[in-house]
């Protein structure tokens, strides 16, 4: 029972570890950090906000972030800090450029030629379907 004890106590040890913890003078700047570290993605993970991820490079962002917080950066000001160092993929929202135009215009552009793949095949198949038909007239 007592090993069982000192197993938890030390699981719970590790899992705690495992949370930065920050100090801000008010609670704005809290929100601020909270809001930033689920908007900047991990350059090591990629799919995963700085928040979410284990990377030696996401905590040492996260330690940045507020750090710039407590200096008086605003949201922009913070991303832009690491947009500079890391390029546009930093951010689940990069600015529209022309590096970033596929992003923003892709899904667009794929979704229009998929559906007039989709018209383009029902008109053959109607007129095939329409051309047969005479036929057996």
């Amino acid at each position: 029972m007592r090993g069982l004890l000192i197993a938890c106590a030390m699981v719970l040890t590790l899992a705690a570890q495992a949370f930065d913890i920050y100090e801000f003078e008010t609670a704005e700047q809290e929100q601020q950090y909270r809001k930033l570290i689920t908007e900047l993605r991990c350059p090591k993970c990629q799919n995963q906000s700085i928040g979410d991820s284990d990377a030696d490079i996401a905590e040492d962002m996260r330690r940045k972030t507020a750090e710039l917080i407590n200096q008086g950066m605003t949201n922009d000001e913070v991303v832009e800090y690491f947009r500079a160092r890391y390029g546009d993929f930093v951010s689940y929202r990069p600015p529209m450029n022309a590096t970033t135009a596929v992003l923003w215009f892709g899904p667009a552009v794929i979704l229009l030629l998929g559906a007039f793949g989709v018209v383009f095949a029902i008109r053959r198949a109607l007129q095939r379907n329409l051309g047969d038909d005479e036929e057996t007239l």
